[in-house]
């Protein structure tokens, strides 16, 4: 077991989200098995009394790694040195609200918290905002964290990811381990791209592409598109709540790869800073896939677009660089 401690940040931690994701920190999950953790819990004041429930269910579960736990509506106190930070909560949209409104309330609120990683987190913390509009949130965190690095601030894609990859085993008739590299591009909503092109199966005769493994381009350019972009939504349908256990597993997944790597080979999907990469727009947070080595992500280079392609990333493109114009109209106020 290492003698270093992590200090680890959940924001929204009394929320359903966090409930599940806190477990997976606690076991090992996230940061593998030997990490030790102290973890930050941070939610608005009146969830206070929530998290010492909480509190005690980590106490009761026994975990060897936890160090120590601290639960608390303090900015300061919740941000004063973490290495990770896990940017759950968010201001909901709520019946009525226009999206203007929803980038307004959450540009305060990412803002704010930026500020806070800037002022008292460990210099080189690496952040993941999970609360939505995810990618504009991440970047609002971004451009008020004056002296963190701009590539540590991502947003989470993965829960896309696994949603496509379970898409494709289920279509194929094969387990999820067997789907590889199926992709995620630009923004975490409904005009996201789901790329199955550069993906393969594992099939039992061979690494197999998935448009061999699956001749049906009808369904691969559309119910399947459709599919993974209306997950979210078909979840809170038929839940009346939305994606919670999955979001934390997907949470985990992108942390854990993040800092410890992916395989030789496999591309993950993260929301990171554009750099320009496949012609889209810099400055803007868009899902991108990426290796990962030494805790650092490097946009896979190289990959085809068709012109079926390029139109999907366009459409993203533009949704994502609306949010920041009409987010950034709310940073000076």
């Amino acid at each position: 077991m290492s003698n270093e401690v992590v200090n680890v940040l959940i924001t929204g931690a009394a929320g359903q989200i966090a409930y599940s994701l806190i477990f997976n920190v606690c076991k090992g999950d996230m940061f593998g098995p030997d990490q030790r953790i102290k973890l930050h819990l941070l939610d608005i004041p009146q969830m206070v009394d929530s998290l010492k429930g909480v509190i005690m269910e980590i106490q009761d579960g026994a975990y060897p790694l936890v160090t120590d736990v601290v639960a608390t509506a303090d900015l300061k106190e919740a941000f004063t040195g973490v290495h990770y930070a896990i940017l759950v909560g968010a201001m909901p949209r709520r019946e009525g609200m226009e999206r203007a409104d929803l980038l307004k309330a959450n540009a305060a609120i990412f803002k704010v918290q930026g500020k806070a990683l800037a002022e008292h987190a460990n210099k080189n913390v690496k952040v993941l905002v999970v609360g939505n509009p995810a990618n504009t949130n991440a970047l609002i965190a971004q451009v008020s964290a004056t002296g963190i690095p701009k590539e540590n601030f991502t947003c989470l894609t993965r829960l896309d990811q696994n949603r496509a990859k379970t898409q494709i085993a289920l279509k194929a008739g094969v387990n999820v381990k067997d789907v590889h590299n199926v992709i995620i591009w630009g923004n975490h909503s409904s005009t996201q791209y789901p790329d199955y092109r550069c993906g393969y199966i594992n099939l039992s005769t061979g690494k197999t592409p998935i448009s061999t493994a699956i001749k049906d381009e009808k369904w691969l350019q559309g119910e399947f598109i459709s599919t993974v972009q209306k997950r979210g939504a078909a979840v809170i349908a038929a839940r009346k709540l939305s994606s919670a256990a999955s979001a934390a597993k997907a949470i985990t997944d992108h942390m854990h790869d993040w800092v410890l790597g992916t395989a030789e080979g496999e591309y993950v999907s993260m929301g990171v800073l554009s750099d320009g990469s496949y012609g889209v727009k810099e400055g803007i947070i868009f899902s991108f896939p990426v290796k990962c080595a030494n805790g650092k992500y490097t946009i896979v280079q190289g990959l085809q677009m068709d012109d079926f392609s390029k139109n999907l990333i366009n459409i993203t493109t533009d949704e994502l660089v609306s949010e920041k114009e009409t987010a950034f109209q709310f940073l000076n106020e």
